[in-house]
């Protein structure tokens, strides 16, 4: 039975970053070696590491004056290394979830944190609107895609201050003008490689600003005068990242990938809003997520929840059942999903509902 993957991190892979990583840890660059033993000081991986930084740059249409590094920890480590870097005096955060609660936390430590907005109230099942980002604050921090609840900003916020964004889930599925960006970071296990490395796109004239004292592994420029090679890289995701890369660009880049992102997203979605048993947790179109489609039972038939993950699950389908803070069911639709596998979702659902 043909499995079909929407977990929601770490998630689905492209079938071309699989095989080509298997190969490369049978024999990796005709070394004769596996991938995962080789130094990541030598010429052969030094070359994937340069191809990898070349090509976040063309696919993401990076200009001059940003460094793309690749780097441990993940998103989480980046909530505290973007204020210890950039955080002077003042900062704007949005709260539209989860992950941007964490970041808001460890922001507080640095300095003064202004949360110009939060959907909190209603489960972040919406993005705000009506807000204030203040002028004199060094940056505003938001979070593009909040993969437990469903919400997106697929846009980029008009802020008279530098922007920041987490877009660890949606990083690659849509254009965005990186020049209004001070910092933009994203793990990788969402829409790019294994869980492990993350990408941060960082503006060197916003650096060296704050007068604190950095740790040297915490100093972004630690890692930009090494090019991603202060210490010990995580080399594996970074091949599958590469891998990825490659197949994006195949696919025709960034714009393309939106194109088809959009058509899968809107084939769920409407299935959702004709159904009678399902009704989404997002309502308002504008604030839904194209990566990540929560929906539950309408109250007449909750007690049938379960019932649904294990009929699913019978049909190949793998990952759906939602976060426990929202419930339900979550598809996660990352580039690497196929619109056949969005198909045989839908075609499942509305077998359930005729049988129920």
């Amino acid at each position: 039975m043909k499995k079909h993957n929407f977990y929601a991190g770490p998630s689905i892979l492209s079938q071309y970053t699989i095989e080509n990583t298997a190969e490369a840890i049978r024999n990796f660059a005709g070394t004769g070696l596996s991938i995962l033993e080789v130094s990541h000081r030598s010429k052969e991986f030094q070359a994937v590491i340069d191809e990898a930084d070349a090509l976040v740059k063309e696919l993401l249409d990076i200009p001059e004056g940003y460094h793309v590094l690749f780097l441990g920890g993940g998103a989480s480590l980046e909530f505290a290394m973007v204020p210890m870097n950039l955080l002077a005096k003042k900062a704007a955060y949005i709260d539209t979830g989860v992950w941007a609660h964490k970041a808001i936390k460890e922001a507080k430590l640095f300095g003064e944190v202004e949360v110009v907005a939060s959907s909190k109230e209603a489960n972040y099942t919406y993005i705000p609107k009506d807000y204030t980002i203040p002028a004199d604050a060094d940056y505003f921090h938001y979070t593009s895609n909040n993969t437990i609840y469903g919400t997106e900003t697929r846009f980029d916020p008009v802020s008279p201050v530098p922007l920041v964004c987490d877009m660890s889930s949606d990083i690659f599925s849509r254009p965005f003008d990186v020049s209004k960006y001070d910092l933009i970071y994203a793990g990788a296990q969402k829409n790019l490689a294994p869980a492990g490395v993350t990408i941060v796109i960082v503006k060197e004239s916003a650096l060296g600003k704050v007068a604190r004292a950095i740790p040297t592994m915490l100093d972004y420029r630690t890692h930009i005068a090494k090019g991603s090679m202060f210490n010990t890289p995580p080399v594996l995701p970074i091949f599958s990242a590469l891998q990825t890369l490659r197949y994006y660009k195949q696919l025709g880049g960034v714009a393309a990938i939106e194109k088809v992102d959009i058509a899968k997203a809107g084939k769920l979605y409407d299935a959702i809003d004709d159904s009678r048993m399902f009704v989404g947790t997002v309502t308002a179109p504008e604030d839904r997520s194209i990566m990540n489609v929560c929906f539950v039972m309408k109250p007449e038939y909750k007690e049938l929840e379960k019932d649904f993950i294990a009929f699913a699950t019978e049909r190949g389908m793998v990952g759906i059942k939602g976060h426990r803070d929202v419930g339900g069911f979550r598809a996660s639709l990352y580039n690497a999903l196929p619109m056949e596998s969005v198909d045989a979702l839908v075609a499942c659902m509305k077998e359930f509902e005729a049988k129920h």
